[in-house]
């Protein structure tokens, strides 16, 4: 590979090879969940890498992985390409009737909880940090708050749903992670752009680009969305209307760049228009099974990718024990915010609505991290604060996929359980 230039399309055979061979390999022997196969595959794999390299000094291999990796636009074909894709495929499975009994919490969750999370996680972070030596700006610790905030329901709904667990927490869940993811890349990108700048945080100017951002990502998705649905509705023919839902996500992720309104957030509402009206009134059954069967084949793939390419990032972080410590104590840091950015919020709106005593555990234990977080992870531009980001990134998304992803169904279960009433 050192002589070899990789071009964008060899980058993604090779991913997409060695997603496959993993996938497969899984399902034949270790028979986990994908998500958590691939996660546990792709951890296997860079530490095989590690350990040749480690054995054989002279072997080029992780330095032909690490130039591999880095010669890929993380941010460009992540937060311009892959991000619009996995919300709006997400969002299509959302049940909007359910969703809008439990709309309140999604709303509080999404946003005070989204940020609340992002504060207190990047306080916690800096604190950490700096106990282990690191001298890691405030704004860079903001930037990782936010981009292991957004959480992925993906893992826990099918759980849930053998579980016997309410409808209306399903879909609070479901809709809660969507837009948290939405909100979470807006405040990651606000901060980000702070972080790069240079410039103090200015709240009255962050304040303003959110609404700007997030309130002009759920008009275009309106738009965009109500003219896929009345295209769908005038025809009936699978091939075209499968191509007018791909051409939402990308024609209106481009034109959202263009206007400068969040993408995401726009992807997710949109896709909940198709999702919801759009199913049930625009689309013949044919339709909307080959709707629906395409975008979770496009969900699956590029999730895959993502679990792998965190997986092969290790490669590419310094050897360093204290940023190992640094992500093991990511992990409680991560789980407290979480706690009460969900507590707090339910607590306060406990007299006006109540989802039941399965909804701190579920929106806690079962607040996963995936692909989302590991998209803007690896899209964070070069510099010394990355290695620390994807660092902690990686053992959390890795606890919280095999952790609590493995354990999430016995939890609720146990929850459940008629014995303990």
């Amino acid at each position: 590979m050192s002589n070899l230039s990789i071009t964008p399309f060899d980058a993604a055979a090779i991913l997409i090879v060695l997603a496959a061979t993993l996938g497969y390999l899984n399902h034949r022997f270790l028979k986990l969940p994908p998500s958590i196969g691939l996660t546990v595959m792709g951890a296997i794999a860079s530490l095989i890498v590690v350990g040749l390299d480690r054995i054989l000094p002279a072997s080029a291999i992780s330095h032909d992985i690490v130039r591999f990796i880095a010669g890929i636009d993380f941010h460009t074909t992540l937060m311009d390409g892959m991000l619009s894709f996995l919300l709006f495929a997400g969002a299509l499975h959302v049940d909007w009737s359910e969703m809008r009994k439990g709309r309140w919490p999604i709303l509080i969750l999404s946003t005070v909880g989204v940020i609340l999370s992002t504060v207190l996680i990047g306080a916690g972070f800096r604190l950490i940090a700096g106990l282990l030596g690191f001298d890691i700006p405030i704004a860079s610790c903001l930037v990782f708050g936010a981009l292991i905030s957004p959480t992925d329901p993906v893992a826990v709904m099918g759980i849930m749903q053998g579980a016997a667990v309410p409808p209306t927490l399903q879909a609070t869940v479901a809709g809660e992670s969507l837009f948290n993811d939405g909100v979470g890349v807006v405040v990651f990108t606000i901060i980000l752009s702070v972080a790069l700048s240079g410039q103090p945080l200015s709240l009255p100017h962050a304040g303003e680009l959110f609404l700007v951002e997030a309130g002009g990502g759920i008009a275009l998705g309106l738009v965009t969305g109500w003219i896929a649905y009345k295209a769908m509705h005038s025809i009936d023919d699978y091939k075209v209307e499968v191509m007018i839902s791909l051409a939402v996500v990308m024609g209106g992720y481009a034109l959202a760049s263009q206007v400068h309104v969040s993408g995401p957030v726009a992807m997710a509402v949109a896709g909940l228009i198709i999702g919801n009206p759009g199913v049930a009134h625009a689309m013949s059954d044919e339709t909307r099974d080959y709707l629906i069967k395409f975008w979770a084949l496009i969900d699956d793939i590029l999730n895959s990718v993502l679990f792998l390419l965190i997986g092969l990032e290790v490669v590419t972080i310094p050897a360093d024990g204290r940023l190992i410590v640094l992500g093991l104590a990511a992990i409680p840091l991560v789980l407290l915010a979480r706690g009460v950015s969900v507590v707090g919020p339910l607590a306060l709106m406990r007299p006006f609505l109540s989802l039941g005593k399965l909804a701190p555990i579920t929106l806690i234990w079962g607040g996963l991290r995936g692909g989302i977080s590991i998209a803007l992870a690896l899209g964070l531009p070069d510099g010394p604060a990355r290695a620390y980001a994807l660092a902690a990134t990686y053992i959390v998304v890795l606890f919280s996929v095999i952790v609590q992803g493995g354990t999430i169904e016995r939890v609720i279960r146990w929850r459940t359980d008629p014995v303990r009433e």
